[in-house]
């Protein structure tokens, strides 16, 4: 921030002083990185078609620095990311990448944009670690067998608990029944591994937890608004929810509703009951409602496609946004933070604006990875929906681009909102960087389709997380 000529004149150090200095909120000016806008800095000769190893880790942190975008226009940025991510990709296809490690560490970079979730990175670093030790990248002044031990303990341990909360909640979901909803995608693992992915400290079990379980329960109620239940079973678990306590006057209308209803009610009392240890209050009926007007919104989705009807874009929005339930699926887990979060705060514009924005994000996400099933399904979709509103004139070539746009806008004001130190900003620290973490998440979900419903990148994070064992080298 000083201008320093020795970070100055080394791109991959400026890159990456850039990325950590904007990352934990300090203001700081994309213009540093002007002098690398274009790739020729770093050729060495004009008839050099590629770039010494030391330029490839130098144009990797350039790319992991293109990608924190917080202003509306920050043109350096974007052709920053243009070329590297062409460069690079062009390095790894022509195997010009020799060194193994670094080949690795592209490869993980390229494949995960926007979606480099900590606990895969850390993998990743202590598996490429091993053949480092035998290179000339040691550092002089750290005994590195030391470092990597230490961090194969710490990744060992934690394994070992996730595999215990792992099976606490297996328990859980036979407790309640879960597993005889035959029309549920079961998916309570991968639920866990979204969060155990980007929040593995020991410490944080009571996070993890209740994270999983209200994503699993999310699932199901997505299932059964979607495909499974009738318009009566709909609407009598709604009404459950708003007795409540008194829920016996009104009675179940099927055995699904019953199951489903008495998992709601035993798992959000038990979450509340914890939560009030740690908030000095009672948060029960603001989880209760959080749940219902989900599910409001979800009826008026299957509204929507039973009866043929086409909602404007905000009107889809409006209640898309809700309905990907990350609002049900985060809350819970961030009372558990350590944080004091009173109802000012989850009342407040600041946490709002970052729900809506991460929310969306989650909504135009799935859409555009699942819009040609959905389209099959008939079920609405961001994209094509745009495409039913341009008549004809919009195709879903260009109604994916605009979906990509509007992903990328939401993308820069989440990240803006989060890093933003101003006076004033009421929302913990922990509980932004849980935000900012759970869009990672959402980019790896809907990569390529998702994750929930195909999901073999989470079957291969929950393997890498939890089960594979680490192997170091004698």
């Amino acid at each position: 921030m000083q201008g320093n000529e020795e970070i100055f004149l080394d791109p991959g150090s400026c890159a990456m002083a850039f990325r950590l200095l904007r990352k934990n909120g300090y203001a700081i000016s994309s213009d540093c990185l002007a002098e690398f806008e274009k790739k020729e800095i770093f050729y060495h000769s004009s008839s050099a078609n590629s770039a010494h190893e030391s330029d490839t880790k130098s144009i990797l942190e350039l790319y992991k620095a293109s990608q924190m975008k917080i202003l509306q226009n920050e043109p350096v940025l974007d052709r920053i990311y243009d070329w590297t991510s062409i460069f690079l990709r062009d390095q790894l296809v022509k195997g010009l990448i020799e060194n193994k490690s670094l080949y690795a560490e592209v490869n993980f970079a390229l494949g995960h944009p926007y979606a480099n979730l900590d606990r895969l990175e850390t993998r990743s670093y202590i598996d490429n670690y091993n053949p480092l030790l035998k290179t000339s990248y040691r550092s002089s002044n750290i005994d590195n067998r030391d470092l990597l031990t230490i961090a194969s303990q710490d990744f060992k341990m934690c394994q070992a608990l996730h595999r215990e909360e792992l099976d606490y909640l297996d328990r859980w979901v036979k407790e309640y029944k879960l597993d005889t909803l035959k029309f549920a995608r079961q998916r309570t693992a991968y639920g866990f591994i979204t969060i155990a992915a980007i929040l593995s400290d020991p410490q944080h079990s009571d996070v993890r937890t209740p994270w999983a379980q209200n994503t699993a329960l999310l699932t199901i109620i997505d299932d059964f608004f979607d495909y499974d239940g009738s318009m009566e079973e709909l609407h009598n678990l709604i009404d459950l929810f708003h007795k409540w306590d008194d829920h016996l006057t009104i009675g179940f209308k099927s055995e699904k509703v019953e199951i489903i209803f008495n998992a709601f009610y035993g798992t959000i009392n038990e979450l509340a009951a914890k939560a009030r240890l740690q908030q000095g209050r009672c948060v029960r009926s603001h989880l209760i409602n959080l749940w219902i007007l989900v599910m409001k919104n979800m009826l008026k989705e299957a509204e929507w496609a039973r009866y043929n009807l086409v909602p404007t874009m905000y009107e889809y929005l409006a209640a898309g946004h809700v309905t990907i339930g990350l609002g049900v699926v985060l809350l819970i887990p961030l009372y558990f933070m350590g944080s004091q979060l009173s109802e000012d705060v989850i009342a407040s514009q600041e946490y709002n604006s970052i729900y809506l924005h991460v929310s969306i994000i989650g909504r135009l996400l799935n859409d555009s990875a699942t819009v040609k099933r959905e389209s099959a399904e008939g079920k609405l979709n961001g994209v094509s929906l745009l495409m039913e509103h341009g008549r004809g004139a919009v195709d879903e070539e260009t109604s994916m681009k605009e979906v990509e746009r509007l992903i990328e806008s939401h993308k820069r004001e989440l990240l803006r909102l989060i890093v933003d130190k101003k006076e004033g900003s009421v929302v913990p620290k922990s509980c932004k960087d849980l935000f900012w973490g759970l869009s990672k998440v959402l980019h790896l979900t809907y990569m390529d389709d998702d994750g929930f419903t195909s999901p073999v990148k989470m079957v291969n994070a929950a393997d890498v997380i939890v089960n594979q064992p680490i192997l170091l080298t004698p």
